[in-house]
């Protein structure tokens, strides 16, 4: 998947990874992707709460060797 704007938040834990999503986004317009990238295992469950209570489009989810890769877009 293709995304405008990336950013790289492995190694760090809840809320970072949130927090540094969400700054990301507010930089962005309509309709682009965000791709997150994290280590933190709850960043799978926490970018759907977000996704939820901002009303972003959480598209795409996926995991591999220990890494977690989250598209966002922007609402």
């Amino acid at each position: 998947m293709n995304a405008e704007k990336e950013i790289d938040t492995r190694g760090l834990n809840c809320p970072l990874p949130i927090l540094k999503a969400k700054k990301a986004l507010a930089d962005m317009t309509t309709g682009q992707v965000l791709k997150v990238l994290a280590t933190d295992p709850g960043s799978m469950r926490d970018f759907q709460a977000f996704a939820r209570q901002t009303g972003n489009e959480l598209v795409e989810q996926a995991s591999a060797n220990d890494e977690f890769i989250h598209y966002l877009r922007r609402r």
